[in-house]
């Protein structure tokens, strides 16, 4: 659906299992990068102490979920536990069209879909460093008893079985380190011969006349 043109920004898929640190990851590399930015998606389940529609996520019910996606609105859409997310098409194609990096936030069956239509883009996975850890930074939340617990580690397992799928692969052992080699993917991306061609083509014009 999308040809590809390096004027325009990239595309970056973002997953990994619950806990895994990923949200917290990817608000510290927007607000400490410029040109890139986090697409909101659509999700029918409930809005988490601190989060906002229209921010953190379009909270949305079951039945204009379902609209949505009989009249194709979504990029890609997934059930994950009990909730449907989606990814809607229009404001990523407008971002990119004017040079700006999107990042999307989905899991690896809603990765599948964007890369299909999107085959430019770039998989990150972010990984925690144990299950335990993992399992630690569950509980650390404070939202979930041992069976909602229980049922994540089980879920996040075979989340992470997908990790080989994806372009690159972050270990979320220490934050800013972490956070350091997610910047690293996004300025070598840009660096790209063909990228920079294309932002620099007057110059590079001028060079070699």
């Amino acid at each position: 659906m999308m040809q590809s043109n390096s004027s325009k920004g990239t595309l970056y898929v973002f997953a990994a299992p619950s806990g895994a640190g990923k949200t917290s990851l990817v608000k510290a590399l927007v607000d400490q990068s410029d040109g890139i930015e986090v697409s909101v998606s659509h999700t029918t389940r409930a809005p988490r102490p601190g989060e906002v529609d229209g921010v953190n996520y379009h909270f949305t019910d079951v039945a204009t979920f379902n609209a949505m996606v009989n009249e194709g609105a979504f990029l890609e859409h997934a059930q994950v536990f009990d909730n449907f997310y989606g990814t809607a098409k229009a404001n990523i194609e407008e971002r990119l069209a004017a040079g700006v990096d999107v990042i999307l936030e989905i899991d690896w069956q809603g990765a599948r879909q964007v890369r299909q239509q999107f085959p430019d883009s770039l998989g990150v996975f972010i990984l925690p460093p144990s299950r335990q850890a993992l399992e630690d930074r569950l509980r650390g939340r404070g939202q979930d008893g041992d069976e909602v617990i229980a049922r994540r580690m089980q879920d996040a397992v075979s989340e992470m079985s997908h990790y080989a799928e994806f372009d690159f692969l972050v270990i979320n052992d220490d934050f800013d380190t972490a956070l350091e080699e997610l910047k690293a993917v996004i300025t070598a991306n840009r660096l790209r011969n063909p990228l920079q061609a294309a932002r620099h083509g007057q110059m590079l014009d001028e060079l070699l006349a």
